[in-house]
């Protein structure tokens, strides 16, 4: 009997479709960075790494890819419905990091993570995935009334409960994160222009507020250095000033990944990763990863084009949101052109809660992208087309 052209749900015609560039793009971002913290293990370039910290890369590589393809085959529609089981348990994992179960890395301004024994897991990471969908999901049920004031103040109160959350416990780079996330998905449902210019002249208060009632000294300070830079060359300034001599120790081609020379630098595993990645490749070795990167947020922002609906578009512009703001600010830290805010580089800093939601988050884009034709769903639900 003939296959119905419409319903076939064969696996075969649905991974000859996902995003085998995006895919492919990642993993080689991933597999660099475990091959990077190997090296820094293997070299003793630095003791804040150690063996454990490129295996649970390796694994969490591993279990990123496998999640991916797995979220992938699901229609997102059918994710998105079960909300009410995902997003209390976000979170519950979150306000743990306000107990004893919480602890914080050497140096942080913020306690993220949290040890349950068996596993130690940063509850933001998962409150992103939960905030993505959740929040697409609210803005496909009222996009013909998004511009409306009602329905865009629920929407702001739906924002503002992760990104307090985070901002209370004084994780103050994922709070941009989050608020970058709400900014890209409401301009992407359609979000007047009237309102994007309205918040845009609040920006100048809002700052304010931030700076005055907000910010520690520390956070205050960071920002300063980098307008008065050498004022505090042993203190804030510190790790930025190492970052750039890295930065300019690999010159044009790097000094490989067997050298006695590497100029070491606080949490170059993580957040100043990208300064190793200089110091070992040099120049062209930095602008290709760059470049990468640059591919990966194209990439997906082009996927975001190709949905059939409000609710894949915003999942791909939030993802698109993360990795777009995380690469900056990242980048901006390590350049020293922005301030010290401990956010991660995607897919390269060490890190298995990250390397797994970013995976999951890929997946999503891949199910959004993917989805758009009914014969490739793996997982059809006639419910959703009705």
């Amino acid at each position: 009997m003939k296959r119905n052209h419409y319903t076939d749900s064969s696996g075969g015609g649905f991974f000859r479709r996902i995003d085998h560039l995006l895919l492919i793009l990642v993993t080689v971002c991933s597999g660099l960075s475990v091959l990077l913290l190997y090296t820094m293990w293997s070299q003793q370039i630095t003791d804040e790494v150690d063996s454990n910290d490129w295996i649970v890369q390796l694994i969490s590589l591993g279990l990123g890819v496998i999640g991916c393809l797995i979220v992938a085959a699901i229609d997102y529609h059918k994710l998105a419905r079960f909300w009410f089981l995902y997003a209390p348990a976000a979170l519950g994992l979150f306000a743990l990091t306000f107990t004893s179960l919480a602890y914080g890395r050497e140096g942080a301004d913020d306690v993220n993570w949290i040890d349950l024994g068996f596993v130690q897991l940063q509850p933001s990471e998962i409150l992103k995935l939960a905030f993505l969908l959740t929040f697409s999901y609210h803005i496909s049920k009222v996009v013909d009334k998004l511009n409306q004031p009602l329905h865009l103040l629920l929407l702001g109160v739906h924002a503002a409960v992760p990104m307090g959350l985070v901002a209370v416990q004084g994780d103050y780079g994922t709070a941009i994160i989050f608020a970058a996330m709400t900014v890209f998905m409401l301009f992407a449902a359609g979000l007047s222009f009237w309102y994007l210019l309205g918040g845009a002249a609040l920006m100048p208060i809002v700052i304010w507020f931030v700076w005055t009632y907000v910010f520690g000294d520390v956070h205050r300070g960071r920002i300063r250095v980098l307008f008065h830079p050498g004022t505090d060359p042993l203190g804030l300034e510190y790790q930025q000033n190492l970052g750039i001599r890295a930065l300019r120790s690999g010159k044009l081609f790097g000094l490989g990944l067997h050298s006695d020379s590497y100029v070491t630098v606080p949490e170059m595993h993580n957040d100043f990763i990208f300064a190793f990645i200089a110091e070992a490749f040099g120049f062209v070795g930095a602008i290709a990863v760059i470049i990468i990167l640059a591919l990966i947020c194209l990439r997906i922002f082009a996927d975001s084009r190709r949905t059939k609906d409000t609710m894949g578009k915003t999942i791909c512009m939030g993802v698109f949101a993360i990795l777009f703001t995380h690469d900056l600010a990242n980048l901006g830290m390590v350049l020293k052109v922005m301030p010290v805010i401990g956010i991660p580089l995607p897919f390269f800093s060490a890190g298995g809660t990250a390397m797994v939601s970013m995976y999951l988050c890929i997946g999503l884009v891949i199910s959004a992208y993917t989805h758009n034709i009914r014969k490739y769903r793996v997982f059809y639900d006639a419910e959703t087309e009705k």
